[in-house]
């Protein structure tokens, strides 16, 4: 019987943990956390994304199916959806973000000088709009239909190495061409390309006040991007 680590153990030891660590004392991500630190809450979105997991539900009861495993899988013990939902609630979003930044600019270093067939000196970039379907009744702050809520996740891409270079966030009723006037109009890209599909959220952004709290209405809609607040060459 193989003894070594599981696949998902060594794709986590690609991660930066010492910083994540760092990131997670600055913010207090640990304070008063007795069952799912930080790190370990991150391995489990992690997985949840790498394996398609479409709920909160779904997640506990693929964890559970394999408990012996847990602890090669850096988890210590088994997860409750109630502490899943806690924890994306009321963990500080700074501690990702900042972290997902920090692996953006260590990937843009290793595909900096990748080939990507065109005679081409500045970066190429792909944009997406994905509409996200929201339930009303949880989101009543983003009407989409009539029966029905949601909201759009733009993403320019950098395609040397797939990496997203700016995400927005907005109401699901703002067009593509209205955010590419605003935001991309002196942006050094060389190409962009528009498309436009429907899917299902991801697990952590469907329990109420998730993304946003109904009680904390953002008055504009949110954007997050690399250094500046324009694009990077």
């Amino acid at each position: 019987m193989y003894t070594g680590k599981t696949l998902f153990a060594q794709l986590m030891d690609f991660l930066p943990w010492t910083t994540f660590s760092r990131i997670v004392t600055r913010y207090g991500g640990n304070h008063r956390v007795r069952t799912l630190p930080c790190t370990e809450h991150l391995r489990i979105l992690a997985f949840a994304q790498l394996t398609y997991r479409e709920s909160l539900r779904d997640i506990e009861a693929c964890l559970s199916m394999q408990v012996a495993k847990l602890y090669h899988m850096g988890i210590h013990s088994p997860v409750k959806r109630a502490t899943l939902a806690d924890a994306n609630e009321r963990r500080d979003w700074r501690i990702y973000a900042e972290f997902a930044q920090r692996l953006i600019a260590q990937a843009r270093r290793l595909y900096a000088t990748e080939d990507l067939g065109l005679e081409l000196s500045n970066t190429v970039y792909a944009f997406d709009s994905t509409t996200i379907d929201l339930c009303l009744a949880l989101f009543p702050w983003a009407p989409f239909r009539t029966a029905k809520a949601a909201v759009k996740l733009h993403t320019l891409l950098d395609l040397r190495g797939q990496i997203p270079s700016f995400i927005h966030i907005s109401d699901g009723k703002l067009f593509v061409s209205s955010l590419t006037r605003w935001r991309f109009s002196d942006a050094p890209c060389v190409n962009a390309r528009w498309t436009s599909w429907s899917v299902r959220p991801r697990p952590w952004s469907t329990t109420s006040r998730s993304m946003y709290s109904s009680r904390s209405r953002p008055s504009r809609p949110t954007s997050s991007c690399g250094p500046g607040t324009h694009l990077p060459g």
